[in-house]
């Protein structure tokens, strides 16, 4: 599906056009608690809504749950709207997607998540406009969904937002720990992107401009300068739209269980492995090689990405990525996260083979070989 973009300082102007356009008679308005006031956005949304009638959603987890999802879909339907608009980072971007996809289509939201039934129908206009630079998801077709602990992902053309406005100012004023952790989010994705076995020319094209973008800017982005956060912006919808056509790999399958168990924030906890897996998939042979490109190609898309960080070797690549993390405030130790103990070690490893994920690594990742890898971080 074709989406229409708006990127740029004050590119929320935009929207006014956009209403115009549709004459909504019921808006679905998704935004966080607290954030939609906070960067600024309820203040210029409250003049351009002026007029309309707004249904506010803001009632759900930071990991979004089917219950949250069900309340808003009950909330949308009764209101009979016809319109939504999505301000907010990943887990407003989630439920709004997935309200709208489900408010469209027959059947429980269960059957989607669990029984493989496939979204049939587009749900209303949706138009998303991101307050974090980091999931990159009001470019993507997939929303992310938590049942008992478990994430689950729908995944179909339908539910790419009509409309995406990337408007910088949201994010200028964004706390130094969410700055962090979602600039690590879409360096992480940029990487996956580049070595996934569903990567093309194209969704490399975008992984290049996101992990150059977010390696020079993200630490002075944390530190609050201005251009680099309107790069870090481009970064994460560049790296939202290298994933929507490679998918993730095996670093965002592991950091599910490190989210929902033990509460470590979704891009803190992709970036955690990004090191090791850098080094493990640049050692595949024959024996354990996914990518059908072959060994070669991998071995060269890995020193690829070597090189996009700014070195020579791997060992120099990976302990740069724990330097920002540690210059950016993120820790780099599992220990140092609450995750101490061996059975600690067993939950990631139980729940961190989603098997989507897993076959999307270049390299077959075995129990084995994810267990030496936490450990190392442990």
């Amino acid at each position: 599906m074709h989406q229409k973009e708006y990127f740029g300082l004050n590119s929320i102007i935009n929207l006014k056009k956009i209403l115009s356009k549709y004459k909504p008679k019921s808006i679905f308005l998704v935004t966080g608690k607290n954030s939609y006031e906070k960067c600024g956005a309820k203040s210029i949304l409250d003049k351009i809504l002026k007029g309309y009638n707004v249904i506010h959603f803001y009632d759900f987890d930071v990991n979004p749950k089917l219950l949250d999802i069900k309340k808003g879909i009950k909330l949308f339907k009764k209101n009979k709207c016809d319109f939504i608009i999505a301000i907010g980072g990943g887990s407003v971007m989630d439920v709004a997607k997935s309200v709208n996809s489900f408010a469209a289509n027959d059947g429980k939201p269960e059957d989607y998540l669990q029984k493989g039934k496939s979204i049939e129908k587009k749900g209303k206009v949706l138009v998303a406009i991101p307050t974090t630079a980091g999931s990159g998801s009001e470019a993507t077709k997939f929303a992310v969904i938590y049942l008992n602990k478990t994430k689950y992902s729908l995944d179909n053309e339908f539910i790419i937002p009509d409309y995406a406005i990337i408007d910088p100012q949201f994010i200028m004023n964004l706390q130094k720990s969410i700055t962090s952790s979602a600039g690590m989010d879409a360096l992480s994705q940029g990487i996956e992107s580049y070595w996934s076995v569903h990567s093309t020319n194209q969704s490399k094209k975008y992984s290049r401009g996101a992990i150059k973008l977010a390696i020079r800017n993200l630490a002075k982005a944390v530190n609050g300068n201005k251009s680099s956060r309107i790069a870090m912006a481009k970064a994460a919808h560049l790296a939202g739209k290298a994933i929507n056509i490679s998918k993730t790999t095996a670093c965002h399958a592991i950091s599910y269980p490190i989210t929902s168990y033990f509460n470590v924030p979704h891009g803190h906890a992709v970036a955690l492995t990004i090191p090791s897996m850098l080094k493990y998939n640049l050692d595949i042979n024959e024996n354990d090689m996914i990518d059908k490109r072959g060994v070669k190609y991998v071995k060269k898309t890995i020193n690829e990405i070597v090189k996009l960080l700014g070195y020579a070797n791997v060992n120099d690549a990976s302990i740069k990525i724990q330097n920002l993390m540690k210059q950016i405030g993120l820790s780099t130790k599992l220990s140092e996260l609450g995750i101490k103990t061996n059975e600690d070690i067993e939950i990631i490893i139980k729940n961190g083979f989603n098997p989507g994920r897993v076959r999307n690594n270049p390299r077959l990742l075995t129990e084995q070989a994810l267990r030496k890898i936490l450990e190392d971080i442990r």
